[in-house]
């Protein structure tokens, strides 16, 4: 498989596309994939430790006393101090989740049952993902919590400016994207940090966008809650991650009961496990935990800085190459994070996805699970491409090949 050249002086290696089996037709030819908002694709090293761990490797964790279990046992409790070396956290702040749906889920119905009354208040961001708007209302309905939504700037950032002005003592939460996954829009999250807690309350950031694009230390950051999945990070399904502080995981009951989160069961009483243990029920995603640990070593042994400037470089030609092509209209800040979303007009984004998709061009097409951002937008959908650490120039080449084939074929 011949690799394309990057051309970008950003410290991405130019053979890297050959790291990613996922990233060739079946044919052997290159595919242009601008999906990686919704799904990466996973490098060789991902697949290979995930392979062993489920293969040659694989026992369970936490009950055996037979030596591969313990040795699994090891390996599983290593990734969790890796993922917390990933984001500046300590392993007994990182419980291991499905992925970042769940963990979001997991602060509303454990920390937010427990802590949050009726009156008290949440602030949201109209540029939200489902996952960090339906929890919240699920929680309002059941205790009867209120909701308030920040405004955006004009290109698409959430308005600090205006959520300083909303901030109350009444408000308990802010729950924000780290990183926009439609608009690429970058939260300015220290900030947002110390004016939650500048009226006592507590920041949760959705990081689902940021980890594969941004370095992130949650010390620095200042935030109390962030939630990832592993498979926008490279690697797998099935798993992701929740930090919250020590002092707040003590503080907060389990969610779900079985096996695992368990120190004493009786039917008189059961006592729990410790975080961040008391937040895992059940048999574990052993396999994928140790996977997601192995992905996290291939992102850094690349850089986060140089993938960041890859992207960044990529976006900016593609942002440009749109700006100057007639009936697209862009959406969005023309800085942010590997993300372009825009409109072709009087062509809907879901036909404009299956001509790309006839031109081998992958592209998001819909609403991307943020149907307010479309109300605000005030269109049902956007065609959205999300770079990846692999994607080239030849990528956009062959996007906007599509893009033109389609106007012709619109009229």
């Amino acid at each position: 498989m011949n690799a394309e050249i990057i051309s970008f002086e950003t410290g991405i290696r130019p053979d890297l596309r050959a790291d990613f089996p996922g990233m060739y037709t079946r044919e052997g030819t290159p595919w242009h994939y601008l999906d990686s908002g919704a799904t990466a694709q996973k490098p060789q090293v991902v697949i290979d430790a995930m392979a062993r761990a489920m293969g040659a490797d694989y026992a369970t964790v936490h009950r055996g006393v037979y030596s591969r279990s313990a040795d699994m046992t090891l390996a599983y409790e290593a990734a969790r101090r890796r993922v917390a070396q990933f984001i500046g956290g300590t392993a007994d702040e990182i419980v291991f989740t499905r992925g970042a749906t769940e963990a979001i889920n997991l602060v509303a119905q454990s920390w937010g049952a427990t802590h949050l009354k009726a009156g008290d208040r949440v602030l949201l961001s109209v540029l939200e993902h489902h996952s960090n708007i339906v929890p919240w209302q699920l929680l309002r309905d059941r205790i009867g919590i209120e909701i308030d939504v920040c405004p955006l700037t004009e290109d698409g950032q959430i308005d600090l400016d205006a959520a300083e002005q909303m901030l109350t003592p009444a408000h308990k939460l802010v729950a924000f994207a780290h990183v926009s996954n439609v608009l690429g829009s970058i939260l300015d999250a220290p900030r947002a940090a110390a004016l939650a807690h500048g009226v006592g309350a507590k920041l949760l950031l959705d990081g689902c966008q940021a980890v594969p694009r941004l370095p992130v230390d949650v010390a620095a950051i200042g935030c109390d809650f962030y939630a990832f999945s592993a498979h926008k990070l490279y690697g797998p399904t099935g798993i992701g991650a929740l930090w919250a502080r020590a002092e707040i995981l003590e503080a907060m009951p389990p969610w779900q009961g079985g096996g695992s989160m368990i120190d004493r069961v009786t039917f008189a009483k059961t006592t729990y496990a410790p975080p961040p243990q008391r937040f895992e029920a059940g048999t574990l995603a052993i396999v994928e935990a140790i996977a997601l640990a192995a992905a996290i070593d291939y992102v850094e042994a690349i850089g986060l800085p140089a993938i960041h400037a890859h992207e960044a470089a990529l976006l900016r030609q593609l942002r440009e190459q749109l700006a100057a092509t007639n009936r697209i209209t862009l959406f969005g800040p023309e800085a942010s994070a590997g993300i372009v979303s825009f409109a072709l007009d009087g062509v809907h984004p879901h036909d404009l996805g299956t001509i790309l998709d006839e031109e081998n061009v992958a592209i998001r097409a819909g609403h991307h699970c943020a149907q307010p951002l479309m109300e605000h937008l005030g269109v049902p959908a956007t065609a959205r491409a999300s770079f990846g650490l692999y994607n080239d120039e030849s990528d956009i080449a062959a996007l906007l090949r599509g893009i033109e084939r389609t106007r012709r074929i619109f009229g």
